[in-house]
């Protein structure tokens, strides 16, 4: 019984902590584009990126 005076507090700051932590975050913008990553790895170019080559190195 004793140590339910221990553990229940210590679960409420535990659960406190946790809810700033998540409102934390949102507010953060950590969730605003979940998709987006993942489609950029898909919509990626294929092809190698092409070298310009300056006026001077034509010479």
């Amino acid at each position: 019984m004793e140590s339910l005076f221990l553990l229940i507090p210590l679960s409420l700051i535990l659960v406190g902590l946790l809810a700033w932590i998540l409102h934390w975050s949102i507010k953060s913008g950590q969730f605003d584009d979940l998709d987006g990553p993942g489609q950029s790895i898909l919509m990626d170019d294929d092809a190698p990126p092409t070298k310009k080559v300056s006026e001077n190195s034509q010479k």
